[in-house]
């Protein structure tokens, strides 16, 4: 198996990605319900998803959609499904090592993110990896 099998760009791995998943840290969470980073999480939330929230700014940020805060995936305790990424492609390397260090099934960089070299990174650790594609967009699509 190669490192690019773990790029995923079908609708079909999307799919069985989405429907294998249960707990989704969602990293650059915000806690504005009019920002995406926000209204996105709330929908897979109310799809019957975990949410962990892990923020990036907001410093006396307790709680988002009434779960505990972590300041870091490696603090998130237990397995990680999904990193759900709501940050600009040029501040995403600063989380790869976090990412790979707590190893999650997969991480999401959500419809207008991409970066190709943090993406071959976590493929090369053996985690898969989705980019520019909307989460909930595609829950939609497959009915949920």
């Amino acid at each position: 198996m190669t490192w690019q099998s773990h790029l995923l760009t079908t609708p079909e791995q999307l799919r069985d990605l989405l429907e294998r998943a249960k707990r989704i840290a969602v990293l650059g969470i915000k806690p504005d319900p009019n920002q995406p980073a926000y209204d996105i999480p709330a929908y897979l939330q109310n799809a019957g998803y975990e949410i962990i929230p892990v923020p990036v700014y907001y410093p006396d940020l307790k709680e988002v959609l009434g779960q505990p805060v972590y300041r870091s995936l490696v603090d998130v305790p237990g397995e990680i499904d999904i990193v759900d990424v709501f940050r600009r492609p040029a501040d995403i390397p600063k989380h790869v090592d976090d990412m790979i260090a707590k190893h999650p099934k997969a991480v999401w960089f959500q419809l207008g993110i991409r970066n190709d070299e943090a993406a071959e990174a976590l493929a090369r650790a053996g985690i898969d990896v989705v980019q520019d594609h909307c989460m909930q967009v595609e829950l939609q699509r497959i009915g949920r």
